[in-house]
């Protein structure tokens, strides 16, 4: 990044060791920034959130958040969760049930001190907001999912939190209400001044939401950036398969690439040494038979598998390399594609990527 280091919000070194796992993240948000933290399940999104949150103590490194320290186990330095300055969101949103929806809002800043009457303005003025405040009487139980998001981000955001954490937020929400769920938390998410860490599975909610993205496998960052950049050029399977790409690492001499002993790929760049290799499953046509003319690459492949992917059939191959390859239900039809058919994949030079793996 090249914000300096007075710009940061939270500057955090998360080491945290829980038996055979070592979670081991350096995280830093700026203020007014929305970062993503992906990773597939057991790669310690969840451990490093109840880090943040003071639920788990770090067992090395340290937590800066506006300037002061909350958890530096050298220096024995661990401020407990009711005072740090931090909202939550979780995945189940955890409302409390016995009380209203003004209630539950107004019950943070009830905690940091506020009077009864000025925690209830400020949660009805955050309802306000949120597009709630016909709801301010009604129990949890009588608010539809989205709503509940919605009251849960404003008790979040309501104690005014330099850190806010987003577990899953939209994961229990129906794809229908999910779509507008996530517009309305995206124009919320921009109003706020401080920092948010949103953890999260899916790629779109991380792709929309957050200005940068956080990856992590088995406790450790793979790849960091911006979307365009995650995207464009992902660094293992995991991250291809969230941005859906074909992935493979092999050795350049020229736009020639090495993927095994007796397999390689022709490329549209050129380069000397290792490199990644990648293509969209959109890029790979199928044939009854070894095709003639334009692809430079062509492969006979088995088919392992047929799931519907969208509009499309999402095919995936056996072969020197598996692949994934998407076409239209008409092509399938017609190539009468099964699990264990015999094809031909093909991929044109100039639709492959090629990047230095260094």
């Amino acid at each position: 990044m090249s914000e300096p280091a007075g710009a940061r919000l939270l500057d955090a070194h998360l080491v945290v060791e829980r038996g055979d796992f070592r979670l081991d993240l350096p995280l830093t948000i700026n203020p007014g920034e929305v970062v993503a933290l992906l990773g597939p399940n057991g790669a310690g999104k969840t451990t490093a959130l109840r880090a943040l949150a003071g639920l788990l103590p770090l067992s090395a490194g340290h937590l800066t958040l506006a300037g002061r320290e909350w958890d530096h186990p050298d220096r024995r330095v661990w401020i407990p969760t009711e005072r740090r300055p931090i909202g939550v969101v979780f995945q189940d949103y955890l409302l409390f049930p016995h009380l209203t929806a003004l209630d539950n809002v107004a019950f943070g800043p009830r905690r940091h001190g506020l009077g009864r009457q000025q925690a209830r303005q400020r949660a009805a003025d955050w309802l306000t907001r949120m597009g709630l405040a016909a709801h301010a009487r009604r129990k949890p139980r009588q608010l539809s999912g989205g709503q509940a998001q919605r009251v849960a981000l404003a008790r979040a955001l309501a104690v005014e939190p330099a850190l806010l954490l987003l577990d899953e937020p939209l994961a229990a929400l129906d794809a229908g209400t999910r779509l507008d769920t996530r517009a309305q938390l995206h124009r919320h998410l921009a109003a706020h001044t401080g920092a948010t860490l949103l953890v999260t599975h899916d790629p779109l909610d991380a792709l929309v939401l957050a200005d940068r993205l956080v990856i992590i496998e088995d406790g450790h960052v793979v790849q960091e950036g911006d979307a365009a950049t995650i995207t464009a050029r992902p660094r293992t399977d995991y991250v291809a398969r969230l941005v859906g790409l074909n992935l493979y690492r092999g050795r350049a001499a020229g736009q020639r690439v090495r993927l095994s002993a007796d397999f390689g790929l022709t490329t549209g760049d050129r380069h000397d040494g290792e490199v990644f290799v990648a293509f969209p499953p959109s890029a790979v046509a199928l044939h009854p038979r070894q095709p003639d003319g334009s692809p430079r690459n062509t492969w006979p492949a088995t088919i392992a598998g047929v799931q519907r992917h969208g509009d499309n059939l999402r095919i995936q191959l056996n072969g020197p390399i598996e692949v994934a390859a998407d076409v239209t239900p008409a092509a399938a039809a017609q190539l009468r594609l099964v699990p264990g058919q015999r094809v031909w994949a093909a991929v044109k030079a100039a639709e492959t990527r090629a990047y230095p793996a260094g």
